[in-house]
C-alpha cells in the first residue's frame, strides 16, 4: 500500500486494486479463476470498493464459468465492456519500413506532450474525460520500467503508447491515436517499435489488450498477435 493506492491479492487468489475512485484500473482481477466464485467472495470485494467510495468493477474471463456469470447477473451486475487479451512471442522486427513515420521513446521533458497526445486519442468519443486522462497520462509517463513512445508523421506527433516490462513479459499498453491522424499507419509503427524495444531488453513474451473486434485488435493480429481469451468487465448497479 503506497501513495494512497491499495493492492490486495496473492498468487492463486483473485486480486483487487484501488488506484483512485475514477481510475480505470480500480477493479478486481482473476475473479473466479483460482476458486469458485461465491457470494461471500463478492461481499468482500464489494465492501473493499464501496468503503472507498468507488464503483465496483470486475474484469472476468469466460474461464470463470457459467455459474460465476450467473451469480453476477443475480447480484445486479451488468456487462459494460468486452476486450481481447492477445499474445505473441517477442521477435526482432525487420528493418523499419514506415516511410515518413518515426517512433521514439520520450523523456521526462516531453511528459506533458505525451500525456496530451494520449489523452486526445482516448477522449475522442468522451471529451468530458479529457482532464482526467491528461492527469492519468502524466502519472503513466513517470512510472519506472514503463517507457513511453510517440509516433510522428512528417514531424507531427499523432499517436502515443507505453510499454511495461516485468519478468520477461512486455505489456503493450495505452496506445491511442488523435482523430485527425487515424488510419495512417501510426499504430502499426508503434507496435513494431514496442516489439523492437522488448526484444532489445530481453523479453520473450508480448501481450496486449484491445476492445473485442476493434481496429486495435485487427492491427495487433496483423502484427502476429493471437487471442488468448476474451474478458468482460462487469459493473455493480444498485
Amino acid at each position: 500500500m503506497t501513495d494512497g493506492n491499495h493492492r490486495h491479492g496473492s498468487k492463486g487468489h483473485p486480486g483487487r486494486v484501488f488506484d483512485g475512485v475514477d481510475s480505470p484500473v480500480t477493479q478486481t482481477f482473476g475473479l473466479g479463476i483460482f476458486e469458485e466464485l461465491s457470494p461471500v467472495t463478492l461481499d468482500t470485494m464489494e465492501r473493499f470498493f464501496l468503503d472507498r467510495g468507488a464503483p465496483v468493477f470486475h474484469e472476468v474471463s469466460p474461464l470463470a464459468g457459467v455459474p460465476a456469470l450467473d451469480l453476477l447477473c443475480a447480484r445486479k451486475y451488468r456487462p459494460v465492456e468486452i476486450s481481447s487479451v492477445l499474445y505473441r512471442p517477442v521477435e526482432k522486427p525487420d528493418a523499419e519500413t514506415h516511410g515518413d513515420i518515426k517512433v521514439r521513446v520520450t523523456g521526462q521533458e516531453e511528459a506533458q506532450l505525451w500525456a496530451d497526445i494520449s489523452a486526445r486519442g482516448w477522449a475522442h468519443e468522451h471529451p468530458e474525460l479529457l482532464p482526467f486522462l491528461v492527469q492519468l497520462g502524466a502519472i503513466a509517463s513517470a512510472r519506472e520500467h514503463s517507457p513511453c513512445f510517440l509516433a510522428e508523421r512528417d514531424g507531427k506527433p499523432g499517436a502515443a503508447g507505453v510499454l511495461s516490462i516485468h519478468a520477461g513479459v512486455a505489456l503493450f499498453a495505452g496506445s491511442s491515436t488523435v482523430p485527425e491522424m487515424r488510419r495512417r499507419g501510426l499504430q502499426a509503427a508503434l507496435l513494431e517499435e514496442h516489439m523492437r524495444y522488448a526484444f532489445d531488453h530481453g523479453c520473450d513474451l508480448a501481450m496486449m489488450v484491445a476492445g473485442a473486434a476493434t481496429n486495435s485488435q485487427l492491427n495487433a493480429e496483423g502484427q502476429g498477435f493471437r487471442i488468448a481469451y476474451t474478458r468482460t468487465k462487469w459493473c455493480l448497479y444498485k
